[in-house]
């Protein structure tokens, strides 16, 4: 089974995907992961970070080489390799997993704003109405979200010169020594810090929409060695500005270290940043509700229009149904989970079963 053939006028140019790649894996991870990291590789955590990052250029490129040869998306591949009834139960799979990436991002984020600024915000106005705008957003097709994605990148890039400021208050020598960590604890820290990198899968999505997708394969390295760069950056700043026992008990690290930005203009720095974060989080949205109606449309043959609204209906009730930080957490952990074992077990395995097939098939 072929994916159906996408029209010039729906594709995006290649280099957009950078800003795809990149736009979807930092959102609401980079506000905490440096807690969940450390927990296990400690001052060494930054490492794990960077060969968490790093590992993921290796994962884009078996993404790469599967779709190329694949020509379609994700459904197309699972009906190919497993048949229509077990591949599309694989299918039904990664929706799943796309919509939980949905709704812990809303609901992460929704949180932030509770506990940081408005403690009385009802969350369920607060996510209809942000759902209300990723509608809007998706209504107007794949290149509106590309279009989306990249201002959710260039706007508010001016929140990484916040790291600055902790710079000049943190103790870099407390990132030494290194590699004292045992290799199964700097484990532990790849696993922690995957929940940040998560998201680059929608390109199994959405590389058909994509024009000379061969060409777009730089960009998508290039989009995800520049998270790599930030999160490492942050994290390195964040062991220099707390102690191991404070990072421990500070749940959301990067908008702490907000809270000593100081300028003459603005007092409370951090509500400018958990508010501009919004510009984040909305492309963080659209492209995982896309990929997960899109993957839909492609099951049930219902235009991905009609499909959209009652998706939206299903995570904003999903988001709302968390409601103590415990279960937000646990939230975040499954999914993080999901993730990880998606991108380091289930992407292999498509490659392997994909290129054993070929071979079987060229013998035949």
């Amino acid at each position: 089974m072929a994916g159906p053939e996408v029209k010039d006028e729906y594709k995006v140019s290649p280099f957009l995907v950078f800003y795809l790649v990149h736009s979807v894996q930092v959102g609401v991870g980079v506000m905490g992961f440096q807690r969940i990291s450390a927990k296990y590789a400690g001052n060494d955590a930054w490492i794990s970070v960077l060969v968490a990052g790093l590992s993921l250029n290796v994962i884009i490129y078996l993404i790469y080489k599967i779709m190329l040869k694949e020509k379609g998306d994700l459904i197309s591949l699972h009906q190919n390799l497993f048949g229509k009834w077990i591949g599309g139960l694989f299918s039904w799979i990664a929706i799943i997993y796309f919509i939980a990436m949905s709704v812990t991002i809303l609901r992460t984020y929704i949180e932030v704003v509770q506990v940081w600024m408005f403690p009385d915000l009802n969350k369920w106005i607060f996510g209809s109405v942000f759902l209300l705008l990723v509608y809007y957003c998706l209504s107007g097709g794949f290149r509106v979200v590309a279009g989306i994605a990249f201002f959710g990148v260039v706007l508010p890039f001016y929140l990484i010169l916040t790291m600055i400021f902790p710079m000049f208050y943190g103790h870099f020598r407390d990132l030494l020594p290194i590699f004292n960590h045992s290799i199964i604890e700097m484990y532990e820290g790849v696993k922690g810090a995957s929940l940040s990198y998560l998201g680059f899968t929608t390109l199994f999505m959405y590389l058909p929409f994509v024009k000379d997708p061969e060409k777009s394969h730089r960009w998508a390295q290039a989009g995800n060695l520049f998270t790599v760069f930030i999160y490492t950056t942050v994290m390195i700043t964040t062991i220099a500005f707390f102690s191991t026992e404070q990072l421990q008990k500070t749940i959301w690290a990067t908008l702490t270290t907000w809270k000593i930005a100081e300028m003459p203009f603005v007092q409370r720095f951090e509500y400018i940043g958990i508010t501009s974060w919004a510009l984040v989080i909305l492309p963080n949205l659209c492209i995982t509700i896309w990929a997960g109606g899109r993957a839909i449309r492609r099951l049930s043959n219902i235009s991905q229009r009609n499909v959209t609204i009652p998706l939206l209906f299903v995570i904003l009730l999903a988001s709302s149904a968390f409601a103590r930080r415990e279960s937000i957490d646990l939230l975040n952990q499954y999914t993080s989970q999901m993730g990880f074992y998606f991108v380091y077990l289930y992407v292999p395995f498509l490659f392997v079963v994909q290129y054993i097939k070929s071979k079987v098939g060229r013998s035949e």
